[in-house]
């Protein structure tokens, strides 16, 4: 397959990546054996933070009075299509019950988890919209108990818009916490909170170690790297669009990679000239991530035609996926690897980052072959059950004991044989496993 790289990454999201395992294992290991004590000391090393922990009523209602009404309508807004979808998501997953054999019926129950934690980020960026999206889906799935963890900004505490939004989206408790510490707290279930069973949201790199390290204790929605996003673009591709949602996605952070394949290689190059203008004229903060990750991380990649474009974007599996391209239904129906596609000009990855409706936690470096981002199925177990009339488990009975048997598992076989010489003792049964 041709692939003609105009622009190629020199690094990865990998490449710098820094050891962090030991730095959280030992803030983990501190704040389990500390308790309260120990994630309220790294709370004022990390966070410069010596207010509440836990948000009072009050607090939140102060918090909540404080953001605009413009921003509180954008905020339900995006709040109703995000709950409008995960409703749907919920719906397509239900409850079976099934006749496998005469006396024989299994099933499937869907069922929430308990508790969940909610990472919201607050950092560089006041990450509202993660707090709609991540709380939103636990609520619609039915969690028992959603805490909220945001860091807080000093002495200032949460973000007020955060709050806003955690309230909005159903959180239980509002936990003033980051990093390491917070995520700890819920899981542990220190300052009063239940023990979360699951631990979601985006987060930065000692965020995602820590559930990494947790994850087996508790569930996690899965381990992400920088965010990522790829362009499939050809002639009919607006350029100076391209070049925006490219720069768009290149501000998340220095690491985050954006790419761009398409098989027109004056758009390509138009798109190359563009890029660093446009960085140019963003905000202090904003020009310097994006500057580092065009430089370092962005790839501008020339096809010979749309199935080598689709090719190339499977084997990048990207977070974000966007066509901006003729005959959007053949790319929706070839396209298999990513974690959010959004088709055409008509719509942007930031559109599904904020308000559209679906989830913006998504699978990035690569993961995105094997796993779908966060949703309502995140917080339900899917179990099974079965049910048998004694005649109905006789078929079942024999075939588990010779089986068992097979394996070598003696056991296993004679939980059967009780059971057919209970129901059945007039009858004789050949149990053994030989031939």
């Amino acid at each position: 397959m041709a692939r003609n790289y105009l622009k190629k990454a020199e690094k990865t999201s990998r490449t710098d990546a820094t050891d962090v395992q030991a730095i959280v294992k030992d803030i983990l290991d501190t704040i389990e054996a500390g308790g309260d004590a120990s994630a309220l000391e790294y709370a004022a090393k990390f966070d410069n933070y010596s207010g509440s922990t836990v948000l009072s009523d009050e607090e939140v209602e102060t918090a909540v009075k404080s953001v605009s009404q413009k921003m509180q309508d954008d905020m339900k807004f995006a709040y109703e299509n995000i709950r409008k979808f995960a409703e749907a998501q919920k719906a397509s997953l239900s409850n079976i019950t099934m006749d496998i054999s005469d006396g024989l019926t299994a099933g499937q129950r869907a069922i929430p988890v308990r508790a969940a934690g909610c990472y919201v980020p607050g950092g560089r960026y006041s990450h509202v919209a993660s707090a709609l999206m991540t709380v939103t889906t636990a609520k619609v799935a039915g969690v028992g108990h959603i805490t909220a963890c945001s860091p807080p900004q000093g002495e200032a505490g949460v973000h007020p818009a955060i709050v806003y939004a955690a309230k909005l989206s159903g959180a239980d408790k509002i936990l003033s916490m980051g990093g390491v510490q917070g995520v700890a707290a819920m899981t542990f279930g220190l300052f009063g909170l239940p023990p979360a069973d699951i631990i979601v949201g985006p987060g930065n790199q000692f965020v995602a170690e820590a559930k990494r390290q947790l994850f087996g204790r508790v569930g996690i929605d899965m381990i992400a790297g920088p965010t990522d996003s790829l362009i499939l673009a050809d002639a009919t591709a607006d350029a100076e669009i391209v070049a925006v949602d490219l720069v768009g996605q290149a501000e998340h952070g220095y690491n985050s990679p954006v790419w761009l394949v398409t098989d027109d290689k004056a758009l390509a190059r138009t798109v190359l000239a563009r890029v660093p203008e446009l960085i140019e004229t963003l905000p202090e903060i904003n020009k310097e991530n994006a500057t580092a990750a065009w430089r370092d991380y962005a790839e501008v990649i020339v096809c010979d035609n749309r199935e080598e474009m689709a090719a190339t974007s499977d084997d990048y599996a990207p977070e974000h996926l966007t066509v901006q391209a003729d005959d959007l239904d053949w790319w929706l129906g070839r396209l298999e690897c990513y974690g959010s596609l959004f088709l055409g000009e008509e719509t942007t990855v930031a559109y599904g980052d904020k308000s559209s409706g679906t989830n913006h936690v998504l699978p990035t470096s690569g993961s995105a072959r094997y796993t779908g981002g966060l949703s309502v199925h995140k917080y339900m177990k899917v179990v099974t059950w079965q049910r048998a009339t004694r005649e109905g488990a006789k078929r079942v009975a024999e075939a588990t004991a010779r089986i068992s048997r097979l394996e070598g598992m003696e056991g296993h076989a004679r939980t059967a044989d009780i059971r057919l010489k209970k129901y059945f003792p007039g009858e004789n049964f050949d149990l053994s496993a030989e031939d």
